[in-house]
């Protein structure tokens, strides 16, 4: 099959993109680039660069075995005591990532509703959580897809066209992809990291690309679909970085979505806040769709339950995340900072999924001959060990400092 008719069957990747490029993106790579201009690049390069190894892994695994991770993960040990741990952990991650996810997601959306209509994200909060569950309640995968890969594209195009309007200055740009680690920017790393490295998009896309491709024989596409998906999302994240580093004096701190919206006047003009908030809903709105439905995968195919869109266990456990974000989003919040503590802890459990991943990936009789090659293995390792040490950084910044 031809490079054209790969990109065709382009699909269960955009699911990953549309669940990375979410409020979370948006508000942490404005944050990073008003603050600390170009330096910080370097993790977005890291960052689609992981995100690229451990979603082919994880998308290999599901077309393969025709399991989801969850199974995998069930699966991999014997020991009673050793499977009931591994659960407990998967259940556990997967439920705090996609809880705190879900509730930045939601406030994201509606923090852009609320900035339209001067109605309190307070509202548009419980009534966007209950819109994107009855999406979900169709049990269409299809249109669910559909509607992901529409939304990111508008909201990517609209970033990328500012990146170039803004012609950022190569040099300083090129000097951002030397690792730097500027005093007080762990915290910000780790979000990033975070909102890219989505540690639920690994049990999202094991189980979507079996919804598309038959087997073995469609490796190359869904390579082909994960590496070219991952890859517009990165250029989405690296533009907006890039545009609110020419936009804003470099230390500047970000506080709303109007001073986010900022970035876009280059563009838009009098219109950039008005388009902001509908790029920062968009983002929220698909976002608040995947996770859930990512969490419901993680969790059923852990559980040993059925994973199917239209059973009621499985929408008992996607409705429960919802509703975690619908009632945090009626709270009193700063969205700005309830966003980057939800990619922030992410980041900080993605380690645990990284391990499990990898190891299940070396699994003979799992995989046969599509087990890991020692490259994918180095590539894995690689990228669970700088995450750790992200991690650990944050850990002390945030809680010795």
């Amino acid at each position: 099959m031809g490079i054209v008719d790969r990109l065709k069957a382009i699909g269960p990747g955009a699911l990953v993109a549309a669940a990375f490029v979410g409020p979370g993106t948006v508000t942490t790579a404005s944050v990073i680039g008003a603050e600390y201009a170009y330096l910080l690049v370097w993790t977005i390069a890291f960052s689609i660069l992981a995100t690229m190894v451990l979603q082919e892994m994880s998308a290999r695994l599901g077309l393969i075995t025709k399991e989801g991770l969850g199974e995998a993960f069930r699966n991999e040990f014997s020991n009673p005591l050793a499977r009931g741990v591994t659960i407990a952990l998967v259940v556990s991650a997967i439920g705090i990532g996609t809880a705190a996810f879900q509730t930045g997601n939601i406030v994201g959306g509606a923090a852009g509703l609320a900035t339209i209509t001067g109605i309190s994200e307070n509202v548009w909060g419980p009534v966007m959580g209950l819109v994107a569950a009855g999406l979900l309640w169709t049990g269409s995968y299809k249109l669910i897809e559909r509607v992901f890969i529409g939304l990111v594209t508008v909201m990517g195009l609209a970033f990328v066209l500012n990146m170039i309007i803004v012609r950022p200055d190569p040099t300083a740009l090129a000097g951002g992809l030397v690792p730097a680690v500027p005093e007080g920017s762990a915290y910000l790393i780790a979000g990033l990291v975070g909102t890219t490295v989505v540690g639920y998009n690994l049990f999202l896309h094991a189980s979507t690309v079996q919804e598309r491709w038959d087997g073995a024989e469609d490796l190359a596409e869904c390579r082909t679909d994960t590496i070219a998906m991952v890859a517009v999302g990165g250029v989405i994240t690296t533009a907006i970085v890039v545009t609110a580093a020419a936009v804003f004096p470099e230390g500047t701190q970000i506080t709303g979505v109007g001073e986010m919206a900022d970035q876009l006047e280059p563009v838009f003009g009098g219109y950039a806040l008005t388009f902001f908030a509908i790029g920062l809903f968009a983002a929220g709105f698909t976002s608040s769709m995947s996770a859930p439905l990512a969490g419901a995968y993680a969790t059923a195919g852990a559980l040993g339950w059925e994973r199917d869109l239209k059973s009621t266990r499985f929408r008992a456990i996607w409705l429960t995340i919802i509703g975690v974000g619908i009632l945090f989003s009626a709270l009193d919040y700063n969205p700005v900072e309830v966003i980057v503590f939800a990619q922030v802890a992410n980041g900080l459990l993605l380690p645990i999924l990284a391990v499990f991943l990898i190891y299940a990936m070396n699994n003979d009789e799992l995989l046969g001959e599509y087990t890991n090659s020692t490259l994918q293995n180095v590539l894995g390792g690689l990228v669970t060990v700088v995450v750790i040490g992200i991690g650990l950084r944050t850990l002390y910044d945030v809680l010795l400092l």
